[in-house]
Order: C-alpha cells, then structure tokens, then sequence
C-alpha cells in the first residue's frame, strides 16, 4: 500500500473504536470485526494499518442507480476499501508527520464541480483560499488535462506549480513553499515574476496545430495520418496528443524530480483526483510505496487509490483540515 512501508517511519499506534466508527445497523449485512492496530514491533506488513483504517470507516450515501438494498451492500464493501479520506484524517496526518507533504491536485471535479459547460467550471473562492493557504504549507501542484494557461486562468495562484495537457506542459514558481526551489528552464509568466518550464512535448507543438480545424471536425479520420499523435477518450473529450510515454503519473515523477523530493523516504505525497486520467498518478505511489492516493467520486469505481472524498465540498474540507494541522504544528 502507498501509506508506506514500517521501515520508512510508518507510526501504528492503537486504534480504539469509537461509536463514530461503528457502521450502523443494516439487516442482512454481515460486519466484520474491528481490526485493533497492533504496536510498531508487531506489525508484519504495512497492509495491517490501511486495512484496520479501512475497517473503523463509516459508508456514505450511495449515488448510483439500482436496488437500494445491494447498492448498500456494494457501497458498503467499496468504501470499506477506499476510506473517507475525512473519517482517516487523524491516521493520515500521524503517518504524514515529520515528513514533507507534497500535494498533487486535479482540477475538475476536483477543485470545481462537473458542469455541462467546460468554460463554466469555476471553482469557489473558498476553495481559492484553502488552495493558496495549502500552497504557503506545503509545495503544490495541480495536473490537469486541461490547457495550462486556461487551468492557470481558473485558479490564479502564482504560487503553484501547474502541469497542463496531462503533465505534457509544466509551470511552476522557481522558489516556492518552504524554500523549496524546481529545476528546469528558466523564464517569467506574464507579471514578469521568474518561472520554471518543463515541455515534454515541445517538438509536437507544430505537428499539432496543423490542420487543427480538420482535426476538430473528423478528428478519428484524420489522426491516423499522423504517426507522431494518437487519440485517446476523457470525459466527453476527444484528445489528441504526442505519441509519447507521458502522462499524469510521470507529471507526478517529473515534479517530485525537479523538486529534489523523489525517492526520499521522509517525504509524503498526497494526489487527489477523480478522474481516469488521475489513475496513472494513483499507480506511482503504489510502486513508490509511500503517499496516499485520494479518488473523488460518489459511485463504486475500480482504482489504485487507497482512500476517497465525495466531491469537491468534501476535498475543501479535507485541504482546511490539513492546512489546520500543518499550522498547530509548526
């Protein structure tokens, strides 16, 4: 699990159930017992702690169609397995604590709500605020498969580092929280203040816009005359992109890298994401085995990550809520 291994300064101190953690009845649905979370010394493997996490989560509503009683069930069994990252928010933190937090965000439906109108995907000035505030804690990233300039227009935060277009366009502050300084190319955003670039896909940026108006209206006819793009399916999206191993998940690797964090045991990446896209990044932590995977979604979905929001109202909580932690402990 991406919680990270014991060896890595995982702390497991034992869990006492509360009536918070006691899921409540439901006919017909059989409960497994409480995992009580062993001392340090007794801990085998670090799927132990996740798992016992995993036990003390209380369900949420269910959104999906169907008999009410097996959704329950379902849901139920799904969120057993992908805690509420609110209702684990004090195990988080324990394994988080005396190590650098680095936070990784997706924007849609994650810091704004899904709307029919993409242009119209604006996200609350609350959460503005948790965003600028978590960015004066911890380093900050939000990957989107979104142009990074429009992503960019959106939030507004100079402060973040923003990986557009699936991580295929970087951008980031060359000093950012903490000190904490990013490798790459040198140059200024549009206010004149001093900015890193990281682009991948540079060399495509001319095979790309070619004939973009044909590409737009027959799009899956013409891709396949262009060796170097190939088109890949987002929400309601058609894509075309580099024919290039890149994605959000090497976005992830990427800034880790040009952060001088990857690898490091004491350091504790946290990616929130809701979308299929944000499946790529989910996998790296497991391989890494450390940091904490968070899909937002309301349904039983199939995924690597390890906990889970509901929405974007319950990731601001959870960014107050670590915002809060971060400042009673510094």
């Amino acid at each position: 699990m991406a919680f990270g291994p014991v060896e890595n300064g995982v702390i497991a101190e034992t869990l006492i159930a509360t009536p918070k953690h006691t899921l409540p009845p439901n006919p017909g649905f059989a409960y497994s017992k409480i995992w009580l979370i062993p001392p340090r010394t007794e801990l085998a493997i670090p799927n132990v702690w996740v798992d016992s996490m995993r036990a003390c989560s209380p369900p949420h509503s269910c959104y999906v169609k169907g008999d009410p009683f097996d959704i329950d069930i379902h849901y139920r069994a799904w969120i057993a397995k992908h805690p509420s990252a609110l209702n684990i928010f004090d195990q988080i933190v324990e394994v988080a604590k005396g190590k650098q937090i680095v936070m990784f965000l997706d924007y849609d439906g994650t810091l704004s709500p899904i709307v029919k109108d993409p242009e119209r995907a604006i996200m609350s000035e609350a959460m503005r605020t948790a965003v600028r505030k978590l960015a004066a804690c911890f380093p900050t990233a939000i990957i989107s498969g979104r142009n990074r300039e429009k992503v960019f227009d959106f939030v507004g935060l100079s402060e973040l580092y923003y990986a557009g277009s699936h991580g295929m366009d970087i951008m980031g502050p060359a000093q950012g929280s903490n000190g904490i300084k990013a490798s790459g190319v040198k140059s200024y955003d549009g206010k004149g203040n001093e900015v890193v670039l990281f682009q991948p896909a540079k060399d495509f940026e001319s095979t790309i816009n070619k004939d973009w108006d044909v590409l737009a209206d027959e799009v899956r006819a013409v891709v396949q005359f262009f060796p170097t793009l190939c088109l890949t399916e987002g929400r309601k999206v058609l894509e075309v992109r580099p024919s290039i191993s890149w994605d959000k998940g090497k976005a992830l690797e990427y800034l880790l890298n040009a952060l001088g964090l990857e690898g490091r045991p004491d350091v504790f990446p946290v990616y929130i994401g809701d979308d299929r896209t944000d499946e790529d990044a989910f996998k790296v932590l497991n391989k890494q085995n450390h940091g904490l995977g968070i899909l937002v979604s309301t349904a039983v979905k199939e995924t690597n990550a390890q906990s889970s929001l509901r929405d974007p109202s319950e990731v601001l909580e959870f960014l107050q809520r670590l915002v809060c932690w971060q400042q009673n402990h510094t």
